[in-house]
C-alpha cells in the first residue's frame, strides 16, 4: 500500500466496515487496513445477532462489498495491543479509528454473583454464538427456573433462546454444543425482571413481538406488578412505544397452558444471590419496598455492556469507553493526534446495526478534517505487516475469510442449516490450510 491517505480500522464490526466504506468513498486517495484479532469478521454480527434472526445477518453481504473496494485490506488473527501496538498503528498510519464494540458485561455488583450459576447474559450470547473466547463455557440448565436481570434487547434475546426447543432452533446457525445443551434444558419457567415499569423497559417492539412465535412458551406479565395505567403511553405519537405496551398488555391477559413460560416482572431491583454451593434464589426489592425471593437455578445479569480498554489508548472508566470527544480520542482536555473511535467503542452499547453506519460517517468526516495537520509518519503499513507476520500464527487476509465462509456454509448444508461455525481459532485457521 502506497500513496494517499494511510487509515488503520481496529476492528471489522458493523461501525468499523461503516468508517471504512465512508473513507474509500470520500473522493480523497485512501487506503484502509482493517485488524480483527480472530480470523473471522463481522463482530457484533457474527457474535451477538440471535440464531434465530437471520435477516439482521443479510447486512454481511453489505459488507463484503465494502470489503471488495479498492485500497480495502483485512488483516485477520492480529491482536492490537498485544500483537501490534497501538503506538506502531501510529507510526505506520496517518489515522487509527479504534471500533472495538463493548465486549465486557458490567457486573451486577450484589453479594452472591460470583456463585455457580450465575452468569453475564453477554457470555451466554457468545457461547451460543460459537466465539472462539467463550466456546468452553459450561451452562449448567438442569433447573426448572433462570432468572434474567435486565430489561433491554440482549435480555430478550437470552430469555427467547432458552424458551425455544431444539427443533425451533435446529435449523439456525446457533454453535452446535449450544444446541446439545439446550436440547436437553429443563427449565420451564423464565422470569424477566427489570427495574422500571413498562414505559420504562429498553427492548424494542420488534424484540417483544417475537415471543408472539414461540411454540412451546406461553409469555405473561406478572399482574401482581403492574395496574392497567401501566399500559398507557405517555406519548400516544410514538408508534414504538405504542405497540411495546399493546403487546406486553396482552401478554398480562394470557392464560399458561404450554410447557414453558416466560414472565415478565417489573418495578424491581436486585439485592442478591443466595445459595449453598450454587445459585438458588435471587432477592429483589420492589419499589414498593417490599422484599421478594424469586427462585431459580441459573441468573443471568444483563445490565449493559462496556468497551475492553486497549493498550495505550485512554479510558473513559465512567461511560466504558475509549475516552474521546466526537470521535477524537483524547486524553484529559487534549485531543491525541490521529487516533479516533467510532461505534459501541465511542459512544457506548446503544442504538441498531444501522445506528452505526451514521456514526462510521461522522467519525471518517473527522478523519480528513484533520488530514491537513497530519504529521509525517516514520514508517510505512506495508513495513509493519512485514514485521507482524513473524509475531502471529497467520495473517488472514478477506480471501482466506471467504474460505472459511464456503467451509462453514457446507458444513451446515449437511445439517440444513444455513452454516455450522468453527468455534476454535485452530480450526478456522485450518480450514485455510494453516
Amino acid at each position: 500500500m502506497t500513496g494517499g491517505t494511510r487509515v488503520a480500522v481496529v476492528g471489522s464490526g458493523p461501525s468499523g466496515f461503516y468508517t471504512a466504506e465512508a473513507l474509500l468513498r470520500s473522493g480523497t486517495s485512501v487506503t484502509v487496513d482493517m485488524f480483527e484479532r480472530l480470523p473471522v469478521p463481522y463482530g457484533l454480527v457474527r457474535f451477538g445477532v440471535a440464531p434465530d434472526h437471520p435477516k439482521l445477518k443479510q447486512v454481511t453481504a453489505a459488507f463484503d462489498r465494502i470489503a471488495a473496494m479498492p485500497g480495502f485490506r483485512f488483516i485477520g488473527g492480529v491482536t492490537v495491543g498485544d500483537d501490534v501496538t497501538v503506538d506502531e498503528l501510529r507510526e505506520a498510519y496517518d489515522a487509527v479509528v479504534l471500533a472495538t464494540g463493548a465486549e465486557l458485561s458490567r457486573p451486577l455488583g450484589i453479594p452472591g454473583e460470583a456463585l455457580p450459576g450465575s452468569h453475564s447474559a453477554g457470555d451466554f450470547v457468545a457461547w451460543y454464538n460459537g466465539h472462539p473466547d467463550f466456546a468452553d463455557l459450561s451452562f449448567n440448565l438442569d433447573h426448572e427456573a433462570a432468572i434474567i436481570i435486565g430489561h433491554g434487547n440482549v435480555a430478550l434475546d437470552v430469555a427467547r433462546i432458552l424458551a425455544k426447543t431444539a427443533d425451533e432452533l435446529r435449523q439456525t446457525d446457533i454453535a452446535r454444543h449450544a444446541l446439545e445443551v439446550l436440547g436437553a434444558s429443563r427449565i420451564r419457567e423464565i422470569s424477566i425482571v427489570g427495574r422500571g415499569g413498562p414505559v420504562q423497559a429498553k427492548f424494542s417492539a420488534k424484540e417483544l413481538r417475537d415471543f408472539l412465535e414461540l411454540r412451546s412458551c406461553d409469555t405473561l406479565v406478572d399482574d401482581r406488578d403492574v395496574t392497567p395505567k401501566d399500559f398507557e403511553p405517555q406519548h400516544p405519537a410514538d408508534p414504538e412505544l405504542v405497540e411495546k405496551l399493546s403487546l406486553l398488555r396482552g401478554f398480562s391477559q394470557q392464560t399458561a397452558t404450554r410447557p414453558r413460560r416466560c414472565v415478565f416482572r417489573f418495578g424491581f431491583s436486585p439485592l442478591a444471590i443466595h445459595g449453598r454451593d450454587r445459585v438458588e434464589t435471587l432477592s429483589v426489592t420492589h419499589r414498593s419496598g417490599a422484599v421478594e425471593d424469586i427462585a431459580g437455578g441459573l441468573v443471568f445479569g444483563s445490565v449493559g455492556r462496556r468497551t475492553a480498554p486497549v493498550t495505550g489508548v485512554p479510558y473513559d472508566t465512567h461511560r466504558g469507553v475509549h475516552a474521546n470527544a466526537n470521535g477524537r480520542v483524547t486524553n484529559g482536555h487534549c485531543v491525541i493526534e490521529g487516533l479516533y473511535a467510532c461505534g459501541w467503542s465511542k459512544r457506548g452499547p446503544n442504538g441498531t446495526i444501522g445506528t452505526n453506519r451514521g456514526c462510521g460517517i461522522a467519525t471518517a468526516e473527522a478523519v480528513l478534517a484533520d488530514l491537513a495537520h497530519r504529521r509525517a509518519r516514520p514508517d510505512t503499513p506495508d513495513a509493519l505487516l512485514a514485521r507482524v507476520v513473524g509475531r502471529v500464527t497467520r495473517v488472514v487476509s478477506y480471501p482466506d475469510w471467504m474460505v472459511i465462509d464456503t467451509a462453514e456454509k457446507s458444513r451446515g448444508a449437511l445439517l440444513g442449516k444455513p452454516r455450522e461455525k468453527f468455534v476454535t481459532i485452530p480450526d478456522m485457521l485450518a480450514a485455510v490450510g494453516a
